[in-house]
């Protein structure tokens, strides 16, 4: 990202963020700025699954249901990383990007994190990093 990126305007604003390099648009388009998080799973804050870290911005938005995905250890790739894999594509067509993630996406990952925590396991983790490899990979 450009200097001071993060006092330049919104959290979520999809498409090309013209907060982002041009370098820092092809490690985004191919998930390499995700590489240094494999620190935090060596350091045991993360795990390589589990639901993906959130924004203290849209945290705070979360009900008492929703807060349930805090008591996990986070991860990498999770159910609502394959599905939301082109989240940037989705809010370049809203008109108001912050607000369709509110109201849009944030809840169906919210439930897809949910869906994890009832299900995880080493299976569904296998499964998950392998999903997540392949979707990098077409």
């Amino acid at each position: 990202m450009h200097a001071n990126a993060d006092k330049k305007g919104l959290l979520t604003v999809g498409g090309h963020d013209p907060r982002v390099t041009k370098i820092g648009y092809y490690l985004r388009k191919y998930k390499l700025d995700e590489l240094p998080q494999l620190f935090n799973v060596l350091f045991g804050t993360m795990s390589l699954v589990g639901p993906r870290p959130e924004v203290r911005k849209y945290v705070d938005l979360y009900t008492n249901e929703q807060q349930k995905v805090l008591s996990v250890r986070p991860g990498i790739t999770d159910f609502a990383s394959l599905e939301f894999i082109n989240e940037n594509d989705l809010l370049a067509k809203s008109t108001n990007p912050e607000q369709t993630y509110i109201n849009d996406i944030m809840p169906a990952k919210l439930t897809l994190n949910a869906k994890y925590i009832e299900q995880h396991g080493l299976l569904v983790d296998f499964k998950i990093i392998v999903n997540t490899i392949l979707k990098i990979v077409q």
